[in-house]
């Protein structure tokens, strides 16, 4: 174990970290310009989730196919996040020629999302072939990348106030091509990679028989029912805030900070679990997103002091308990399935973010955006119901 750490590369993390923050800055492209796009051609206040929707429904797809067809496992993981980030940045830029046209927006986020399959569980995926006994930290970094990879495009639309959309989408693709190019230059297949040699879909669904995984699957089902409606109603419920002249303008600024700020809660969660666990980081990150999300409804009317502290520590929990809950995840899995495991879960949680999303979307014009939040509290109390039944035994595991 030890000789296998030592030939690890000192800079093979910093660049896990760098091509999983530049490939998945397509996430959220279409959000960053939805609100250019509805002035421009029309499109209905309802378009944002609808926009939303579609890439969380092609990440679902995509996860299906890399899944069952046990493609990180059969195939160099370096080589499927290479091919899928070119094509997910292809599928991007496919917004820019047919722009006016709502159904083809959707299908773009919706192909995007498809090969956004192949690149944020194949990169935990590589993680896991190079590290064993400190998975939880390195996931810790590498989420940590994914969520600030996330929010980028409202940072882009911030900073660059006057840039046109198209500007923003091209350059997002411009980075997820970077970060595809990066990894299979310079990662190597990990020495803890166990190739699947056969097509073998009950092996995967199997997984679910042994009470540690499916308990972790199960809190991270709880965290995705929370985590991405939050991110998608973010820039909505900050231009609600009526505490600060002018705010409204900032909203897509805050919402990249709340957004960032989930990747320091990643790294401290990571090294954190390193000893404490990752079972006891995940208890604690639910709990505090879930006491943000009970008392939401009457957030919009803290002072602004009391306001942006409610929401950074929400921003800081609401993402840090998702690395560790790959981790368990991970190392509950069958060692030969992996990587397809990690997909299937990140798939069955993606399908209740679509669903915690749609809710959102449809209610959104029948009651106040100060209730919309409250909503979400299922997520964390599902989720923390999920992870008592984790094998006590095992709480302080996955971290070290």
């Amino acid at each position: 174990m030890e000789t296998l750490r030592a030939k690890r590369p000192l800079w093979l993390l910093p660049v896990l970290i760098l091509a999983q923050f530049l490939s998945t800055s397509l996430w959220f492209a279409g959000n960053a310009v939805i609100g250019d796009l509805q002035a421009a051609f029309g499109f209905s206040a309802r378009s944002l989730g609808w926009v939303t929707i579609a890439v969380q429904l092609g990440f679902i797809a995509g996860t299906l196919v890399f899944s069952f067809g046990m493609i990180a496992d059969r195939y160099s993981p370096s080589r499927v996040f290479m091919v899928s980030s070119l094509l997910a940045a292809a599928c991007n830029l496919g917004i820019l020629l047919l722009p006016g046209n709502l159904a083809a927006l959707m299908t773009c986020r919706f192909l995007t999302g498809f090969f956004l399959a192949g690149i944020y569980p194949v990169g935990m995926k590589i993680s896991a072939d190079w590290y064993a006994q400190d998975l939880g930290k390195a996931l810790g970094f590498l989420v940590g990348a994914l969520v600030l990879g996330t929010g980028f495009p409202h940072f882009l639309r911030a900073v660059g106030a006057d840039w046109d959309w198209e500007t923003v989408i091209a350059s997002t693709s411009a980075l997820a091509v970077a970060g595809g190019l990066l990894l299979v230059l310079t990662v190597k297949d990990g020495p803890f990679r166990k190739r699947g040699h056969r097509f073998d879909p009950s092996g995967i669904v199997n997984a679910f028989r042994f009470p540690a995984f499916r308990s972790a699957a199960f809190a991270y089902f709880g965290h995705m029912w929370e985590l991405y409606a939050f991110w998608a109603f973010l820039p909505v419920f900050y231009q609600a805030y009526a505490g600060l002249p002018g705010f409204q303008g900032a909203a897509s600024l805050f919402s990249f900070l709340t957004i960032a700020i989930g990747a320091i809660g990643c790294i401290a969660g990571g090294l954190l679990a390193q000893r404490q666990g990752s079972g006891r980081i995940i208890l604690l990150m639910l709990a505090s997103s879930g006491l943000c999300c009970l008392v939401s409804p009457w957030i919009l009317f803290f002072p602004a002091p009391v306001f942006f502290l409610v929401m950074a520590v929400w921003g800081f929990s609401v993402s840090g308990d998702s690395p560790q809950c790959s981790t368990l995840v991970a190392q509950s899995a069958p060692a030969a399935y992996t990587g397809s495991a990690l997909t299937l879960v990140n798939c069955l949680g993606f399908s209740i973010s679509t669903l915690s999303i749609q809710l959102l979307n449809l209610i959104s014009d029948s009651i106040s955006v100060r209730w919309l939040f409250l909503f979400l509290a299922v997520g964390p109390i599902l989720g923390l119901l999920g992870l008592a039944k984790y094998p006590p035994a095992l709480m302080r595991s996955g971290g070290s």
